[in-house]
């Protein structure tokens, strides 16, 4: 009833709230994507998305559809994998920003060491300017972290706004400087609350600085001062900053693929936890009822 062409670029979309994003993803066209939506609406009776000249929204039923969508890939590449018996092996260096700690990623890991027992998966969570450092060195195989601004390569996974989030009892006097909760450099985030204030004239000062987001997020609760941050991935405890804050707006984030050089035995297994990180990247929120843990081999 379902096709999995259409159901994989009804995922694209949803994920990235661009067809034309999904497009690229996707390598077809904008008309190809616009007709799977269609014929997908279509086999379902329902419509999925609201979309007009400037936005695309999942509706309810698009949101419902998924997890439908997810099920019906996995079982179909499961049983793809299962009758022409391949199995993957290698050794695979990934790397996942620190952003990723409190979402499902966990999950979606899971589920590809359950599909691939023979890949020996070695996990690295770190900052995403790390993480493009060690990419570029040819120390990690596969990365899914923020893309610089101005960057244009890499897997388009997210696309999300930032914004400055702090203690709900937390307030700013606009008389002085603005007190940070900040990553240390390489840090993405970092450079860009740094560049948006001194953009804007805004006196700051650095309140604390943690290479842990568990640490961060703790002076942030305390009400040391506020973070940038992605809206998707907001900790607990925290909030956005209200608009009397004065605080100068953020931009969005892209949250990227991106492949290393090619290593015998890994690009293969790279390929395959892309595909499923990709298909399952709406889950790569903050889910509300559970804390996620990333697990594995860490790289020091």
């Amino acid at each position: 009833m379902y096709d999995p062409a259409q159901l994989r670029t009804f995922l694209a979309v949803a994920q990235t709230l661009s067809f034309t994003q999904a497009a690229r993803r996707l390598g077809v066209r904008q008309s190809t994507v616009s007709q799977h939506v269609r014929r997908l609406e279509d086999a379902a009776g329902r419509q999925l998305f609201a979309r007009d000249t400037h936005r695309v929204d999942l509706t309810p039923d698009g949101e419902a559809m998924l997890g439908f969508a997810r099920t019906i890939l996995e079982a179909h590449e499961r049983a793809a994998a299962f009758f022409t018996g391949t199995r993957l092996r290698g050794r695979l260096r990934f790397g996942a920003s620190e952003d990723f700690v409190l979402t499902r990623l966990p999950e979606i890991l899971e589920s590809f060491r359950r599909d691939h027992p023979d890949v020996e998966l070695e996990l690295t969570v770190e900052l995403s300017g790390t993480l493009h450092q060690r990419l570029a060195a040819g120390r990690l195989d596969l990365v899914l972290a923020k893309r610089r601004t101005g960057d244009t390569h890499g897997e388009l996974v997210r696309h999300d706004a930032l914004t400055w989030i702090g203690a709900p009892r937390l307030q700013i006097d606009p008389d002085r400087p603005v007190p940070l909760v900040l990553f240390p450099p390489p840090g993405i985030t970092r450079a860009r609350a740094l560049e948006v204030l001194e953009e804007h004239g805004r006196s700051w000062r650095i309140a604390c600085t943690s290479t842990s987001l568990s640490g961060l997020i703790a002076a942030a609760r305390a009400g040391l001062g506020v973070m940038a941050h992605s809206r998707g991935l907001i900790p607990p405890g925290l909030t956005p900053m209200p608009a009397r804050a004065g605080l100068p707006d953020l931009g969005d984030v892209d949250f990227v693929l991106l492949h290393g050089r090619r290593r015998d035995g890994a690009q293969e297994a790279a390929d395959a936890l892309a595909a499923a990180i990709l298909a399952g990247g709406d889950r790569l929120i903050r889910d509300v009822g559970t804390i996620g843990s990333l697990g594995g081999r860490v790289d020091a």
